[in-house]
């Protein structure tokens, strides 16, 4: 259920332009900022670029999701 929030101007003009770019909607814009402001401050051993990177892997539908290949195992299947 969406709630009407008010929201300083700028973060707004901010949201638009990320979310331009990251083909997502305003609103799902902010609220990917807000879950990962959240995740970050849960989290604070962990670099905000990977809870980032965490969250929007758990978005990605299985389907399409590319699977973890250790770093040791990446160079053997090139043999």
């Amino acid at each position: 259920m969406g709630m009407p929030v008010r929201i300083d101007e700028f973060l707004y003009e901010d949201a638009k332009r990320h979310a331009k770019a990251e083909c997502r909607t305003i609103a799902g814009q902010i609220e990917f900022w807000a879950k990962l402001g959240k995740a970050a401050l849960d989290n604070p051993d962990l670099p905000v670029d990977f809870v980032r990177d965490l969250l929007i892997s758990r978005a990605e539908p299985r389907d399409q999701a590319t699977p973890f290949v250790p770093e040791g195992r990446r160079s053997e299947s090139h043999d």
